[in-house]
């Protein structure tokens, strides 16, 4: 990962303005798991640093533009730079952050340089649906995957796919695998949610749904409630909610299984990845920590 990180700091500083520099070490490295994922796939190949820093800086400036459409003040339990510099800054730096990795792209084959592209407009649709399905209460648990495959697991996806592709390994295979465990490592993080605090969230415990985000568990929590207790969920969708309504909500998901049915979702996804490359004893892991994972 030093050499990723290497990578990371040389085109950060290639862009030549000593705010971008700054605003950008403002930035946690979070998991690097994009990066983790190609360098273990094409770990022989020398460009795997640079590919990997290229879908890190990618990630960066998505998450720069999801903190100002979400109005997040943290990330990562850090001040957001649209709080310390605002929301006009924190756009900038994420297009430059978008506008250096496409450029950066142009080093490698033109199949790996559409995986990575196809991906971000892909995600940046997926921000654009996680925006408009917030605006109601939504019950549908396909439109809902559907918005997390977008939105999430596609870098991951895409990561993987290109990352095979540079080492002539089998692309599809190892797509499916990016694409499930973005899925599962996404639920776990709508698990995480309502099931950890704040110290360890970073943020306000069941802040999705304050949010206006219906994750899995309050999907099935919805299908599982009388016509009066859907209403009064529907009700408390994106506001502020009081602690009574926290323990209500709570205890009717304890009550229908819902933390645990959302965790067989992820374990299903989870599995299908395992057994598209059951043989590779070190991406096999990476599911097996995600999965495990409590933060």
């Amino acid at each position: 990962m030093q050499r990723v990180e290497k990578e990371i700091t040389r085109l950060v500083r290639e862009c030549d303005y000593d705010e971008v520099t700054r605003l950008f070490d403002m930035l946690s490295g979070g998991k690097r798991l994009r990066a983790k994922l190609i360098l273990k796939i094409a770990d022989s190949h020398e460009k795997a640093p640079l590919l990997a820093a290229i879908v890190e800086l990618i990630h960066g400036a998505s998450l720069l533009h999801d903190d100002v459409i979400d109005e997040a003040l943290t990330r990562r339990g850090a001040v957001s730079v649209n709080a310390s510099d605002g929301s006009k800054t924190a756009v900038m730096l994420g297009d430059i952050l978008y506008s250096k990795a496409f450029t950066e792209l142009v080093e490698f084959d033109k199949n790996i340089a559409k995986t990575i592209s196809s991906s971000v407009t892909a995600l940046s649709k997926g921000e654009m649906m996680d925006v408009k399905m917030a605006e109601t209460f939504n019950s549908d648990e396909n439109k809902y995957l559907d918005m997390l495959y977008l939105k999430t697991a596609t870098l991951i996806e895409a990561a993987s796919a290109s990352a095979a592709l540079l080492v002539g390994k089998d692309a599809n295979k190892h797509a499916l695998y990016g694409r499930n465990l973005g899925l599962s490592f996404q639920i776990i993080d709508d698990i995480l949610d309502i099931t950890s605090d704040e110290k360890t969230l970073g943020k306000p415990a069941m802040n999705d749904f304050v949010e206006g985000k219906c994750t899995l568990p309050y999907i099935y929590l919805y299908e599982e409630l009388n016509e009066e207790d859907k209403k009064r969920l529907v009700s408390l969708h994106a506001k502020e909610i009081k602690e009574d309504e926290i323990k209500w909500i709570q205890e009717k998901m304890t009550q229908y299984l819902c933390v645990e049915k959302s965790f067989k979702e992820a374990q299903r996804l989870s599995d299908e990845a395992r057994d598209a490359l059951s043989g590779d004893v070190e991406l096999v892991s990476i599911l097996d920590t995600m999965i495990k994972r409590s933060y």
